[in-house]
């Protein structure tokens, strides 16, 4: 859609409340698409297709425009067809349909807006060498005279020359410009920003006299979330982080809905390219104002992402990746001056974006192996990054083999049914008496247990808003460590809990009440189904066959470690991941959340020249195992849908829990833990 169109004979007003955004747009245009271009907060996890049902709106009214629902246009079919889980409630339409036909306010619910995320991502603790590839060079340039009649330029090489041994140095046109009202500013004496350039040198900015600091901005664009870190070039110094939405989730939850969006919308890359620069530009500027500087002073940035992310953000078609041969459009580094992206940085800063594996692996688990560093280890580590495509690194020192795994957004709390991004008021934690099947929870924006003195003061402002992703995993694996939920992914009522009141009938099957509702205080009831049990089951059936793929391309049956990475690895509790057999059996102290690793890896390139070319060697040398085209995925998904797992009997978990008797068979027979290593 267009932007909204000055006021006239042609357009219609609309307003939207909450919020109080308004502006004019073209009658016929959606809701959804007039909410986007003014910036509103409504929520679309289908991408608009009417599937989703989190657009709904309602008629509002304010002086002088009335709540008239022929100004929305009648109801479509695709309102009619709506079969979606989050019922359509009377009197609200989807805004993804709803067709705006006159002047009208547009009524948006809570449960509608589109929550700021708490992003969880930061910088890890381990340490960078510090060998940036750009450096500050100070240098005193003699005056011209009559004699010499040499450029500032020329004068300037030779004095890099003489005080630095830098050869022969090439220069930014607009560096040029700086130098020389630097030259006279400062009576000759200028600081030169030189970057390393293959063995060369390039001059990308000039400041009159003496500059002793500039910075660097690693980022790390997620499907769900955008994270960046501030850092000082020469120290290496994190001064700041911050993160973000990622504005492309209102055209599509998941990646594959956006790459459809491109294919259905003509401008449909130009958007999305667009949302994504301008929440990286938005950092930039969050970035140096905590952390006190100029963005001006911000000479390198470094990218990394999934490779759909990787080619929206440089403006490339992803629609080749929406199919098998799964083509991208290059799998080298690449480096673009940042004025290209727009991101507010300084006109000589350059962008890097590391090298992409393969099909829908790239910079950010090139990011993540480097970060991890399972190429320095002899021990067997599968690395995971858990999100609404996981990407699965498995190996050691002697050979590295990578997949993605279309695991879904359930895991990020789509398709649950009480289910929410991990926002303040989501449940987080959850722990279930066995006997009495009462629960205990911790929620975002709270360090203390529902049973702790507080709980219900540390959280009024917010209430419980919902369930995340860790704390869907936990209340599935104690209900299923309690007997409720059947190894085969029924969640049912046990021998003498008929009549329990945290068990609801749901016509043919049953749902756990983990949250009692209060609509006098506007508390919604917080169940969990059957269906939200089967979405599990999926995305944690895709996660295990994707790394027992790996496992069995590796010719192993067992790994010493698992390290899960990403915001939903930090907060995944190891053990119950291994209750609902997200990852292949270990040892429980042995699966361990390792940060946001791809986030890290990104400030090691931003930060050091050795490190951007360890990881363009690792991606040229793991090989990518492709799970939409191997046979074996499917009967590995379909075997890994029971808890923990049907072919399994997870002999290190046996150890810290009681699990459950099996009711779908009895489980296949495990090899030895002992491995057998193949190698190249």
């Amino acid at each position: 859609m267009p932007p909204p169109e000055p006021g006239g004979d042609s357009t219609v007003a609309i307003t939207f409340s909450p919020s109080g955004r308004r502006g004019r747009v073209a009658p016929g245009t959606t809701v959804l698409d007039a909410a986007r271009a003014l910036g509103v907060d409504l929520d679309s996890v289908c991408g608009g297709r009417g599937l989703c049902g989190r657009c709904q709106i309602g008629l509002g009214e304010q002086p002088g425009v009335g709540a008239d629902p022929s100004h929305l246009g009648a109801v479509t079919s695709t309102e009619r067809a709506y079969r979606g889980r989050r019922p359509l409630l009377e009197g609200r339409r989807l805004g993804c349909a709803a067709i705006v036909e006159g002047d009208v306010v547009i009524a948006v619910p809570p449960e509608s807006q589109a929550h700021r995320q708490v992003v969880r991502k930061a910088a890890g603790d381990r340490p960078v060498d510090v060998d940036p590839v750009v450096v500050l060079r100070y240098v005193e340039i003699p005056p011209a005279t009559m004699e010499d009649r040499r450029g500032d330029l020329q004068r300037l090489r030779d004095a890099l020359a003489h005080s630095w041994g830098v050869a022969e140095a090439t220069v930014d046109l607009a560096a040029l410009a700086e130098l020389g009202p630097a030259i006279a500013q400062h009576g000759g004496g200028v600081t030169v920003a030189l970057r390393r350039e293959d063995g060369a040198a390039r001059i990308v900015a000039v400041w009159p006299g003496l500059k002793d600091a500039v910075y660097g901005a690693a980022f790390d664009i997620g499907s769900t979330t955008v994270a960046g870190h501030l850092c000082h070039l020469g120290s290496g110094e994190v001064l700041a982080s911050a993160g973000r939405m990622n504005p492309q989730i209102a055209y599509g939850e998941d990646l594959m809905s956006r790459v459809s969006y491109v294919m259905m919308n003509a401008d449909g890359r130009e958007r999305l390219t667009a949302a994504v620069r301008g929440a990286l530009a938005d950092l930039v500027q969050d970035l140096s104002r905590d952390a006190g500087i100029d963005p001006d002073d911000i000479l390198e940035v470094c990218l990394v992402g999934n490779p759909i992310m990787h080619h929206l953000v440089l403006g490339l078609d992803p629609t080749p990746l929406g199919s098998a041969p799964f083509a991208l459009a290059t799998t080298e580094a690449i480096t673009v001056p940042a004025a290209e992206l727009r991101l507010g940085t300084h006109a000589g800063a350059r962008v890097y974006l590391p090298p992409l594996i393969a099909g829908h692996v790239g910079a950010d688990a090139t990011a993540m192996v480097l970060a991890d560093a399972p190429d320095q280890r002899d021990e067997l580590t599968l690395l995971v990054d858990v999100g609404t495509n996981a990407e699965l690194v498995l190996g050691n020192a002697d050979r590295l083999l990578a997949a993605s795994s279309p695991t879904g957004p359930a895991f990020e709390g789509a398709q649950i049914s009480s289910g929410q991004r991990a926002a303040r008021g989501a449940i987080e934690r959850v722990r279930i008496d066995p006997i009495t099947l009462e629960p205990r929870l911790r929620v975002i924006g709270s360090e203390l247990w529902s049973d702790d003195p507080g709980f219900a003061a540390s959280i009024q402002t917010t209430g419980i808003t919902g369930i995340c992703g860790s704390g869907i995993i936990e209340v599935l694996a104690e209900l299923f460590l309690a007997g409720v939920i059947t190894a085969d992914g029924r969640l049912q009522p046990r021998d003498g809990d008929a009549g329990h009141p945290r068990l609801v009938r749901d016509e043919r099957t049953w749902r756990y009440r983990l949250v009692e509702g209060d609509p006098g205080r506007g508390q919604m009831a917080v169940d969990i189904t059957q269906n939200d049990v089967r979405a599990i089951q999926l995305a944690k059936a895709a996660l295990y066959a994707g790394a027992r793929l790996l496992m069995d391309r590796l010719g192993v049956d067992a790994v010493d470690r698992v390290h899960l990475a990403g915001a939903f690895g930090n907060h995944i509790d190891p053990l119950r991941a291994l209750v609902l057999g997200l990852v292949p059996d270990c040892e429980p102290a042995h699966v361990t959340s390792v940060g946001n690793a791809a986030g890290h890896g990104s400030l090691m390139s931003l930060l050091s020249v050795a490190a951007r070319r360890r990881g363009e060697q690792l991606a040229s040398s793991i090989e990518k195992v492709e799970t939409a085209i191997e046979p074996r995925f499917q009967e590995h998904f379909v075997a890994a849908m029971g808890f923990p797992h049907t072919t399994a009997t997870y002999r290190h978990l046996a150890e810290h829990v009681a699990l459950p008797a099996p009711t779908t068979g009895p489980p296949a027979a495990r090899t030895s833990g002992r491995r057998t290593r193949s190698r190249r």
